[in-house]
């Protein structure tokens, strides 16, 4: 026969626990809601956009093109004529032989192509800083994405342990009525208590992780005020894709830019040779002047006065083109040119092969949480829930239930957001692009 205090004490739990359970709901995690998500959202458009426009490394790196077009403005000059001038007297003072002056005009004719050599440089070296900043941009384009997946990651935490601590708060002050009624041991109501102050040490964490993730986000933008990105949205439902290892191999050697700065690079080796060996041509020197001279008087040899004209050309001594230390660099780093861009082709070819496996990897780990994995671990909680309300299960099988489930959705949000970073890799070292969401 069952005891009538017993009764009484459930009939009452019965009665006022669900009104109980509504005045102690846990406010202060609900001000922390409020308090954490403002309403100002940045999308992953508007906030790329942001970065192309206002991240200062590409600003800087951008300059390096202007920098680029004014060399070879630069390399179309030819040498400036020479203009000289002077005054003589001819002891016009004592022997009266009278003053002159003389005017000369040299220049320096180049030969060998010295002046197309520097131009085809300049142009090929323009060429290069243009795949430099093709390659910047790649990098940055994808380490932006990545860094907004990461805030996007650590503020989806931040809502599933806010979520596990109401409910485990919920449990905590449940608890303690029930233990006030005698439904309970004391130790059972200071079980709950701590798990749900453990679980809020947690969210206090998470929280520090996602406001540093959102500082790093301002940093790529170029901004200095932590406000200008106050939330992120978006999700990891959109990065699946199929692909095929040999297509991407095919598309990395078409579109790597580190793979097409390296083979650029080979050809402005090869223009720096042409321009050595252009310069060791001798190039000749024309100059071309007028004399002048005033009437002498002396008595001895009177002299009108006369201009005198003259015309030549010069040759230089080149007798350090027997040095052929500047030549055997430019061959030398020709040749080192060569083996690193067979070295990055090999590169590319490991990194892309890596990267299909690794997203491949995360795909079949998506896959398993297919089979109803979260919704077992729910459906194993509710039921532990129910049993421990009803008194036939003990608290530390609820508790159990409620850290695997938590664990189980953590794995899940891990396992989504290494998928969708697997996927920027992969089309990062592929040289491709189409990741929107």
């Amino acid at each position: 026969m069952l005891n009538i205090t017993t009764i009484t004490k459930n009939i009452l739990l019965f009665i006022y626990l669900p009104l109980l359970l509504v005045d102690l709901a846990p406010i202060q995690a609900q001000v922390l809601v409020d308090t954490t998500f403002p309403k100002k959202i940045m999308t992953y458009s508007e906030y790329m956009e942001a970065v192309v426009q206002n991240n200062l490394s590409y600003a800087a790196e951008k300059l390096n093109i202007n920098i680029a077009q004014a060399a070879i403005e630069k390399a179309t000059i030819i040498p400036d004529p020479e203009l000289s001038a002077g005054f003589f007297n001819n002891d016009q003072q004592h022997m009266k032989m009278g003053y002159g002056y003389d005017i000369g005009l040299d220049w320096t004719l180049e030969l060998g192509g010295k002046r197309k050599a520097r131009v085809n440089l300049a142009k090929s070296e323009s060429e290069l800083a243009q795949h430099a900043l093709q390659e910047f941009f790649q990098n940055l384009r994808s380490d932006a994405t990545t860094q907004y997946l990461t805030a996007v990651y650590h503020e989806q935490l931040v809502k599933l342990q806010l979520n596990s601590y109401e409910a485990l708060n919920q449990l905590s002050k449940s608890d303690s009525i029930r233990a006030k009624l005698g439904a309970i041991t004391a130790i059972d109501a200071k079980q709950s208590k701590l798990e749900a102050a453990s679980m809020w040490n947690e969210v206090i964490q998470s929280i520090g992780y996602w406001k540093s993730a959102l500082g790093n986000l301002d940093l790529l933008m170029g901004s200095q005020q932590a406000k200008v990105v106050t939330s992120a949205s978006g999700g990891f439902s959109t990065f699946n894709r199929n692909f095929h290892l040999h297509d991407l191999l095919e598309q990395a050697q078409l579109y790597r830019s580190d793979l097409l700065y390296a083979w650029q690079h080979q050809d402005v080796s090869k223009k720096t040779l042409e321009l050595v060996k252009a310069n060791r041509v001798i190039d000749l020197g024309l100059n071309t002047g007028l004399t002048r001279n005033a009437a002498a008087h002396n008595e001895v040899a009177p002299s009108p006065a006369f201009t005198a004209t003259n015309i030549g050309i010069s040759l230089p001594l080149k007798f350090s083109n027997k040095r052929k230390g500047e030549l055997k660099e430019a061959y030398y780093t020709l040749q080192q040119s060569e083996v690193q861009y067979k070295q990055i082709e090999l590169q590319v070819h490991t990194e892309v092969v890596k990267a299909y496996y690794q997203y491949e990897a995360t795909q079949k780990q998506l896959q398993q949480f297919t089979t109803g994995l979260l919704q077992d671990a729910q459906a194993i909680l509710k039921g532990k829930r129910y049993s421990y309300e009803r008194g036939e299960s003990s608290l530390l099988e609820v508790l159990h239930a409620q850290r695997t489930y938590i664990e189980m959705q953590q794995h899940y949000y891990e396992t989504l957001f290494n998928n969708a970073v697997a996927l920027v890799e992969l089309e990062r070292s592929a040289g491709i692009w189409d990741i929107y969401f």
